[in-house]
């Protein structure tokens, strides 16, 4: 009885997994020149500045049946903002789909993955059946754009070269985020197969060189943005606060620019600057009642890409805060599933 007994708790412990808080705050800090009007409380635990974490509400608890953490993405072992944490599924399988879920933070934390929405969005994934991938990445303190979403770039071709080792089905991959997650998860997306991003003057190197997986590719099937300022040039289009004043948001402290004179470059930092035609499917979920990024920014993304021929999905939920219970209901949860899994079996009967 007693062997039976043991033998229960291993395999309970074996199905679950802790979502580990990250030590000492937000490693890189928050953006020079605060939020202006200060961080409101969120609802459900968020945190302000766009880009509240999301999630662990109500404890750090996951299910899954492996947890792998700490593991350096880029090949510079020590540097806390290229490391990330593996969860897979709690029904054992040879491998799985993949989604890469990115914190919120205003683009100002280096260290938050163990609280990128790990008991909401992460434990639906989970339950649907695919890894879940959560990185750090570089802060506003750690670099300008597009460094950012250099190191998502990398996280993918991470993925595809460790396939065997991490049981991941790399014919699909998806990106999903919330707040400034959710921004580095749509133009990850929307800029598939750019190199060199180009808009009037301004030029970035999009996917970059970071790690040592640089032949891998980073392509990714599908896109979740959760809350996402994925359009800056028009972050004031509804009646969200605005951090910092003008010339010292943190989109502008981001790419170390002011907006005013700076317009193509705010192009080359938007989701809509790398649309195309040819583009994967997008889910926007976005609350009206957001007082950190407006619906309405959620809200051109989509419209755009529907003007362009791709593939798109908003929920606008009136009660909707930025982050909390209200947008992570099973509902949306459901759909987010859903828009997946259909995206999936689209990419298997291409091939």
């Amino acid at each position: 009885m007693k062997k039976k007994i043991l033998l229960a708790a291993a395999v309970m412990m074996s199905l679950t997994c802790f979502a580990q808080f990250p030590g000492g705050g937000f490693g890189g800090g928050m953006p020079q020149g605060g939020f202006g009007g200060g961080m409101p409380p969120m609802g459900g635990g968020g945190f302000g500045g766009f880009g509240g974490f999301g999630g662990p509400q109500g404890g750090a608890q996951v299910e899954c049946s492996e947890k792998f953490t700490d593991i350096n993405y880029a090949g510079d072992d020590g540097q806390v903002y290229h490391m990330l944490d593996i969860y897979l599924p709690k029904e054992v399988k040879d491998k799985y789909p993949v989604v890469v879920h990115i914190y919120g933070s205003a683009w100002g934390s280096n260290s938050s993955k163990g609280m990128a929405d790990i008991n909401t969005i992460g434990q639906a994934l989970l339950n649907a059946g695919y890894a879940l991938v959560c990185p750090n990445h570089r802060s506003i303190a750690d670099g300008k754009w597009p460094a950012q979403v250099n190191d998502i770039k990398a996280v993918i071709r991470f993925i595809r070269a460790n396939a065997d080792k991490y049981k991941f089905d790399t014919s699909f991959i998806a990106t999903s985020g919330f707040s400034s997650g959710g921004h580095l998860s749509a133009v990850t997306a929307l800029s598939n197969n750019v190199k060199i991003g180009k808009y009037g003057k301004a030029e970035y190197d999009i996917e970059g060189n970071v790690g040592p997986y640089t032949k891998e590719s980073s392509y990714v099937n599908a896109f979740c943005d959760w809350s996402g300022p994925t359009e800056l040039l028009h972050m004031d289009c509804g009646n969200a606060m605005i951090f910092g004043g003008a010339g010292n948001t943190p989109e502008e402290q981001l790419i170390g620019l002011p907006k005013e004179g700076n317009e193509d470059n705010f192009v080359l930092l938007s989701a809509t600057g790398f649309l195309d035609k040819n583009d994967v499917a997008g889910y926007m979920f976005h609350g009206d009642a957001d007082p950190i990024v407006a619906s309405c920014v959620s809200q051109r993304l989509y419209d755009e890409m529907q003007k362009a021929g791709v593939e798109s999905y908003i929920v606008r939920v009136p009660e909707g805060s930025h982050g909390g219970a209200a947008m992570y209901t099973e509902e949306n949860l459901k759909k987010m599933v859903d828009f997946l899994n259909a995206q999936r079996a689209k990419t298997a009967k291409k091939k």
